[in-house]
């Protein structure tokens, strides 16, 4: 579990509702937190290995993962799998971008969007709880935009992955240009973590 100073710790530290989130990614898990926070739901980073299965689908993928995380730690776990759908390229990278990214990156993808006018791309979210007695439960968010011609970050290089070529609608900065708070209220995870939020809540 990551290290947190005196001052974060208080931040979010609450009596409500506690969370696992299974992520190997702080980033994720840092944007995460911050929105529910919001609900009164306090988050855990758990770093286990997920096992992903291959599927087109994103809500398939994080429903097995989420039971793969919670056989292995036995507590009420979420998981998200997140993909770059990119509508001049059929929807490419899509579920697989987390490949594609740790294969041709930034540079990669945009070496394929060369000469292609139309940009429209869409972020998508699929977040799944499972605590080993409900039915599994999956919540999906997106964020539509448009891939920019250059990586574009910001002053502190706060975004990860995709964030850098990838500029949602009604702003004219890339999600790695944003603040935490600002990406939140634009993306597909702050969406979907909403979603879940609400209904965890309610529990």
């Amino acid at each position: 579990m990551p290290k947190e100073s005196r001052k974060d710790k208080t931040k979010f530290q609450f009596e409500g509702k506690f969370i696992f989130f299974a992520t190997g990614n702080f980033n994720k898990f840092n944007e995460a937190r911050r929105v529910l926070a919001e609900y009164h739901i306090s988050t855990a980073m758990l770093r286990v290995k997920n096992y992903e299965i291959q599927s087109d689908l994103l809500d398939e993928i994080a429903k097995a993962s989420a039971i793969d995380a919670f056989n292995t730690c036995h507590l009420p776990v979420i998981v998200e799998d997140a993909g770059l759908f990119v509508e001049a390229l059929k929807g490419f990278p899509g579920p697989y971008s987390a490949y594609v990214y740790k294969t041709i990156s930034n540079p990669g993808l945009l070496k394929l969007m060369e000469n292609i006018e139309n940009r429209k791309a869409e972020f998508r979210s699929s977040i799944a709880y499972y605590d080993g007695q409900k039915a599994l439960e999956s919540f999906e968010g997106e964020a539509q935009g448009n891939i920019v011609h250059s990586e574009r970050w910001g002053t502190g290089k706060s975004g990860f992955g995709f964030d850098p070529i990838f500029s949602p609608s009604r702003s004219g900065k890339t999600f790695a240009e944003m603040t935490i708070e600002e990406k939140n209220g634009f993306s597909h995870r702050a969406n979907a973590f909403h979603k879940f939020g609400e209904w965890y809540q309610k529990l």
